[in-house]
């Protein structure tokens, strides 16, 4: 099955008192793109997260936020009420040093000085570490999961866009019978008028069938019908996104050539509306893993 690149995951668990939530956002990048961000706390183990989400999400630029909600209010940021009290001596004690009048806001002041609120460290032990990679590793599940089923729309799409490639490829058939008949009447008609209609029919007839083999676009019909056949198998591999790319690449090739030998207004109309589904196809591609 393919997957999208773009997906959303978020898991939440509680462990004692704290809320352990992690939070995963991605889009399509060709490369790995990772940027991860958590509690100063655990800096050291971002090595390992960084592994875990690498070796489940792959590619695709990946934003990872890790956050620790501690739900005792006891445990929460506190005043320290000594660093007030020190303060607040200090200021009245220069007030009237220097004479400087009273203010009434001084507990504002007071309380946008350094070191007034004071929050506990956290403390991690063996079982909080294993909650927060449990964590990790469910919203990394939910996230492919978000990714699988963007991926199921993507292939509705692209397999669409692969049948009118061989929809119109099957309407090139009889307007390329009708060419033949149309190139071998305009050369004949210069040669008439070059020629005043004295010419070697036989030596027309082999420069004919030199020039028709020229425009021939019987084997860029097979292998565009190849590729598309090959596309269609190897949308359900395991990360085919870089296969599929190579793939239409093969099929905007063939495309081409058949246009630069079409010859014909008809024929040149259906490589356009061809180009026009295999851009889109491309476009989708950039999205899949």
């Amino acid at each position: 099955m393919i997957r999208s690149m773009t997906g959303y995951g978020k898991a939440e668990q509680l462990y004692n008192t704290n809320v352990i939530t992690v939070e995963i956002k991605t889009l399509n990048s060709k490369q790995l793109d990772l940027s991860l961000r958590t509690p100063q706390e655990l800096k050291p183990y971002e090595l390992l997260y960084r592994n875990e989400i690498a070796s489940n999400l792959q590619r695709g630029k990946i934003d990872v936020t890790i956050t620790i909600t501690n739900t005792d209010v006891s445990q929460n940021t506190h005043i320290e009420k000594e660093v007030v009290a020190s303060y607040f001596q200090q200021i009245n004690s220069i007030s009237k040093e220097y004479g400087i009048p009273e203010s009434k806001d001084i507990a504002a002041v007071i309380f946008r000085m350094p070191g007034i609120f004071a929050t506990p460290e956290q403390e991690y032990d063996e079982d909080f570490l294993t909650k927060i990679v449990e964590t990790l590793s469910h919203a990394i599940m939910i996230t492919n999961e978000f990714r699988e089923k963007e991926g199921s729309i993507l292939k509705k799409d692209l397999l669409k866009r692969v049948a009118l490639i061989l929809e119109y490829l099957d309407a090139v058939e009889p307007f390329e019978n009708n060419r033949h008949e149309i190139i071998k009447g305009k050369l004949l008609k210069n040669l008439q008028e070059l020629t005043s209609g004295e010419y070697d029919e036989n030596r027309f007839e082999q420069e004919l069938i030199f020039y028709l083999e020229k425009l021939d676009i019987t084997e860029e019909k097979v292998r565009l019908r190849k590729h598309c056949d090959y596309f269609y198998e190897t949308i359900d591999e395991e990360n085919a996104g870089k296969k599929l790319g190579f793939i239409a690449q093969e099929m905007g090739r063939e495309i081409n050539t058949l246009g630069s030998k079409a010859n014909d207004a008809d024929i040149q109309r259906l490589v356009v509306k061809m180009k026009d589904e295999l851009e889109k196809i491309k476009e989708q591609l950039f999205n899949i893993l």
